[in-house]
């Protein structure tokens, strides 16, 4: 099956999302970094743009910078990746710099971004999230219509799979 590509750009009240550029491998590094396990250098923030600009080419899927509309710089990002999933049921990440969490920002940017997905022809969005990640769950519970499928593990620990069908019609 074919899927229509997701727009180049969304808009929601707070942000302009738009596509990974080069100029964004600094905070994106940064981002990166605040996850644990690591320093991520601008070059290795370079070589992860590249690939999601790979992914977007072939699959017309990929990730979204939050932009604010106000012109402060960028937040996070949401997406729709391969990642755990497939093509034809691709899974929805999301990811914000420590200081802006707690503002509904990745509510409102996976929203947006999962509505688009749907819109390409997809049935089914998956999200996997660790147990300990109690802000990504709540945002899951606030999108609604994810329900947990399964628990598997990995050499991290305990994984948990949500699914969300597309809206009837």
């Amino acid at each position: 099956m074919t899927f229509a590509p997701m727009p180049a750009e969304l808009a929601t009240e707070r942000f302009v999302l738009t596509h990974e550029e080069l100029d964004d491998a600094a905070w994106l590094a940064e981002l990166f970094t605040a996850r644990g396990g690591g320093t991520v250098t601008e070059a290795d923030a370079q070589t992860r743009i590249a690939a999601m600009h790979e992914l977007t080419s072939a699959h017309g899927i990929g990730a979204y910078v939050l932009r604010p509309r106000d012109g402060s710089p960028p937040v996070g990002y949401a997406a729709i990746v391969i990642g755990r999933g497939s093509v034809a049921e691709p899974e929805l990440a999301y990811e914000l710099l420590p200081d802006a969490h707690g503002r509904g920002y990745a509510t409102e940017a996976a929203t947006a971004v999962l509505e688009a997905a749907f819109a390409t022809g997809r049935r089914r969005i998956w999200s996997t999230i660790r147990p300990w990640n109690a802000a990504s769950l709540r945002v899951l519970e606030k999108l609604g219509g994810f329900d947990h499928v399964r628990t598997t593990s990995d050499e991290r620990g305990e994984v948990l799979w949500f699914a969300r069908d597309a809206p009837a019609g």
